[in-house]
């Protein structure tokens, strides 16, 4: 129902955020990875998740598409609700949850809230197929936490319009300037990247 909701932080508690957007406050439940992220007063775009039950209905949220689609993953194995996948975002980085599945390390992910090693090695089993191998290369650019990472988002999709893989975008940001805000400029260095390979 909704992709993301940009406002303010009004509230921030042990696994959830308050946003103020046009005097509406959405509850929204999140990980530590993104609460740790957030202030309150500051303004925050988060990308939403809408769990719906009989007798619930929550958001979920993050405030990158990377965390949020980790999560929807998460939630496609059975028996992990929306609970456990927060429990083992916040107890894991997006990328040490990819690492731990697809190096089939049950270890990390039992230390997270709800996880026995039945359900680590059931995540395991169903995801490690579906997760991309090139972050255990070191191929994957860690997404910025400042404000100009929807900036960083909009010149990976056109980057990938002009057809370049998501690898080598991704390599190509490693090594330009993390500083530059605006879209138009990293994009022109990521290009002079890519032409050198």
């Amino acid at each position: 129902m909704f992709r993301y909701i940009i406002g303010i932080i009004d509230e921030l508690g042990d696994s959830y955020i308050v946003l103020n957007n046009n005097s509406i406050g959405y509850l929204i439940f999140s990980s530590k990875n993104t609460l740790d992220k957030l202030k309150i007063g500051d303004e925050a775009k988060i990308y939403t998740y809408m769990h719906v039950r009989e007798d619930e209905m929550s958001l979920y949220g993050f405030n990158t598409m990377n965390e949020l689609d980790l999560y929807k993953l998460l939630l496609s194995v059975s028996k992990v609700g929306p609970k456990v996948g927060l429990a083992l975002l916040s107890e894991l980085s997006p990328n040490e949850l990819k690492k731990a599945i697809l190096m089939e390390d049950t270890k990390p992910l039992s230390r997270a809230s709800g996880v026995g090693s039945k359900t680590a090695k059931r995540i395991i089993l169903e995801l490690k197929d579906k997760i991309d191998s090139d972050i255990l290369t070191g191929e994957t650019y860690e997404e910025p936490s400042t404000s100009n990472i929807n900036n960083f988002e909009e010149a990976m999709i056109a980057l990938q319009t002009l057809g370049y893989s998501k690898i080598e975008i991704n390599t190509a940001f490693k090594k330009i300037d993390s500083s530059l805000e605006r879209t138009e400029d990293l994009i022109k260095s990521a290009l002079k990247q890519l032409a050198k390979r």
